[in-house]
């Protein structure tokens, strides 16, 4: 049978993706917003759930004004937790915004999710991977899932249709260049 699917493939077009965007390199955030931006393009209603970001004036944060009604912009976190004065309350914080995202996520209301620095609540053991797992088998079929950050576990590979790995070659910061505006925030 000519362009028949086969029996568990997902058919084009119609099955939601898990994509992972990890490795040490810059762009894994960067790479999620566009397709946000492109998701956005054809009209659908996108939630971005940030886990780790904190308190900066980031430029997402702005442009998302844009997208009232079908852009759900949520920052959960308190910064960057390897220099937390208070772990408990971070992990707290994490679990709080996990829940938060699984809520969203099984409501179904979104037809991409962006879970942006997700893998730090499995490298941190903030969040067990199976709970995330578990969450990511269920996400409702037309959905897509973006999960960004570091060291992506080993689970969330196996789960992920599309894994790309950013390699750092050469960054600004090791020439002493801080963070700016428009590019890193």
């Amino acid at each position: 049978m000519t362009g028949a699917t086969a029996p568990g493939a997902k058919a084009p077009g119609t099955a939601g993706l898990t994509l992972i965007f990890t490795g040490n390199g810059k762009g894994k955030t960067t790479s999620a917003l566009g397709l946000a931006f492109r998701a956005l393009g054809h009209g659908f209603p996108v939630a971005i759930i940030q886990f780790i970001k904190g308190s900066w004036k980031y430029g997402e944060l702005e442009a998302a004004k844009s997208f009232a009604g079908l852009l759900d912009f949520h920052v959960m976190g308190k910064g960057f937790t390897w220099k937390s004065d208070n772990l408990d309350e971070d992990i707290k914080t994490a679990q709080d915004a996990w829940k938060f995202a699984k809520e969203t996520i099984l409501a179904g209301h979104h037809k991409l999710v962006i879970l942006d620095e997700l893998t730090y609540l499995i490298t941190y053991n903030m969040v067990e991977e199976s709970e995330i797992l578990a969450v990511i088998a269920r996400k409702p079929q037309g959905m897509h899932l973006v999960i960004t950050g570091r060291n992506a576990s080993a689970g969330l590979i196996a789960h992920a249709d599309l894994v790309t790995e950013m390699q750092e070659i050469k960054h600004p910061y090791k020439k002493g260049i801080k963070a700016q505006k428009g590019i890193e925030f």
